[in-house]
C-alpha cells in the first residue's frame, strides 16, 4: 500500500529543531521506508513511459479524460451544447491510455488494496467519510478539497431537494443534507460500490497545495489560529507576535514534509489516501484542468434533469494561475519541494500529472 513517510509528525509544539533532525535520521538511515513510492513510481515509469513524457513536456498540455467510456445512449440531451461530450482529440487519448495503464500497474500490483475492506480501519474511514451518496441517481462521489468539491456538493443538494439552485448564495455547509457511504452499514456500503457509478475529481498537486495554502492561510482566521501560528513557532527562530497570518510558502512545505499522510488536514491530504483509486474503482476521473466539461459529462451519465448546470466560479475566487504557481515554486526552498515529492507521487503518477520544474535555468525565466 501508499507507503508511510519516513518519519512520524511531531504534533504541533514540537521543538522547532525536531523537524530537521528527523529529516536528517530519514535520509542517512530511513531509506527503506522511502522505497515503496519511490519503486511503484519506477513501475510506472517502466509500463507506460511516463517519464519520457514528463521530460518533453508533453503532459503539460493535455487534459484529464474519463477512464472508462460513457455508458448508455444519452443522445435524449443531445441538444444541450454544454453538456456536449469531450472531444476525442488525440492529447485526450493519450493521457486516458497513460491514466489506464498506470492505473492498472500499480493498483494490480500485490501490496495494493483491491477494496476498501483490505484498508488499515484509518484509511477506510477517511475514503469512506469522503464519499457522498446520492441513492435517487445511483452514484458516488468522492470529494477532494480544492478540487470545486463545494460546488459539487451544491448539486448534490440540489439532486435531494435540500436546495432549490446551485446558484443560490448561501454559506455552504459541508456537511448537512448530506448522505456519506461511511455511516452505511457494510452490505449497504458494497452494493452501493458496486453497482453505482464512481467518480472523483484531481487537480495538479503543487496547484492544489498552493490554493489551500493561500486560501486556508491567507483568508481563513480559523486556520490561521489552529495550523498557522503553531507552523511559524515549529519553523522561525522569531516568532515575534504572529498570528498565523504570515506562514510562508516555504514555511507550510516544512509542515507537510513532517506531517504523515493519513493524519493530515483533509485540504493537502494526498488524493490517493482521500479517496484511495486502488480500493475504489472509480468509472471516472476529472480533472481540474477541464472542469466544465468533465462536470458536464458526469451530469449526463448520472441523467441528472437538464436545468442543473454546474456553477460558474464565484466572483471573489482567485484562481492559480501557471505563473502564479512558477513564481511560488521558484521563490520557495527547492530541496523541500523535492523531498516532499514522495508523499505526493502517487498523485503524480497515476493522474499523470508533470512533476514540478524548479530548476535554476527554468526558474530564471
Amino acid at each position: 500500500m501508499f507507503a508511510r513517510p519516513p518519519c512520524p509528525a511531531a504534533p504541533l509544539g514540537a521543538e522547532p529543531g525536531a523537524p530537521a533532525m528527523r529529516r536528517a535520521r530519514a535520509r542517512g538511515g530511513g531509506g527503506s521506508l522511502l522505497l515503496p513510492s519511490m519503486l511503484m513510481f519506477a513501475v510506472i515509469v517502466a509500463s507506460s513511459g511516463l517519464l519520457l513524457m514528463i521530460e518533453k513536456g508533453i503532459l503539460a498540455e493535455v487534459k484529464a479524460p474519463p477512464l472508462h467510456p460513457p455508458r448508455g445512449d444519452l443522445s435524449w440531451r443531445s441538444g444541450r451544447g454544454a453538456r456536449a461530450a469531450a472531444p476525442e482529440d488525440v492529447g485526450h487519448q493519450v493521457l486516458q491510455d497513460i491514466r489506464n495503464r498506470t492505473i492498472r500497474t500499480v493498483c494490480g500490483h500485490r501490496n495494493m488494496p483491491g477494496s476498501v475492506w483490505q484498508l488499515p480501519a484509518a484509511q477506510r474511514r477517511t475514503a469512506l467519510k469522503h464519499i457522498l451518496v446520492s441513492d435517487k441517481y445511483r452514484f458516488l462521489y468522492c470529494y477532494v478539497p480544492k478540487v470545486a468539491c463545494s460546488n459539487w456538493k451544491r448539486i448534490l443538494k440540489v439532486l435531494d431537494g435540500a436546495l432549490e439552485s446551485v446558484h443560490v448564495k448561501v454559506k455552504m455547509d459541508h456537511k448537512s443534507d448530506l448522505v456519506f457511504l461511511g455511516d452505511m452499514k457494510p452490505d449497504e456500503i458494497n452494493y452501493r460500490l458496486k453497482h453505482y457509478y464512481k467518480f472523483i475529481f484531481v487537480r495538479n498537486p503543487m496547484e492544489r497545495l498552493l490554493s489551500a495554502y493561500r486560501n486556508k492561510f491567507g483568508e481563513i482566521k480559523e486556520y490561521q489560529l489552529k495550523y498557522g501560528v503553531e507552523i511559524v513557532k515549529r519553523y522561525r527562530k522569531n516568532t515575534g507576535k504572529s498570528t498565523g497570518d504570515d506562514v510562508t510558502f516555504s514555511e507550510f512545505l516544512q509542515y507537510l514534509l513532517d506531517e504523515e499522510p493519513e493524519k493530515m488536514n483533509e485540504h493537502w491530504m494526498p488524493i490517493y489516501n482521500l479517496c484511495q483509486p486502488c480500493a475504489v474503482r472509480y468509472d471516472f476521473i476529472g480533472s481540474y484542468e477541464r472542469l466544465n466539461a468533465d462536470a458536464n459529462h458526469v451530469l449526463e451519465q448520472v441523467q441528472a434533469p437538464s436545468f442543473i448546470q454546474f456553477p460558474e466560479r464565484q466572483s471573489w475566487y482567485k484562481p492559480v494561475t501557471t505563473e502564479t504557481l512558477h513564481y511560488y515554486l521558484c521563490k520557495a526552498q527547492h530541496g523541500l519541494i523535492k523531498e516532499l515529492l514522495p508523499k505526493y507521487i502517487l498523485d503524480f503518477s497515476l493522474f499523470a500529472y508533470p512533476l514540478p520544474n524548479v530548476t535554476s535555468e527554468f526558474c530564471r525565466q
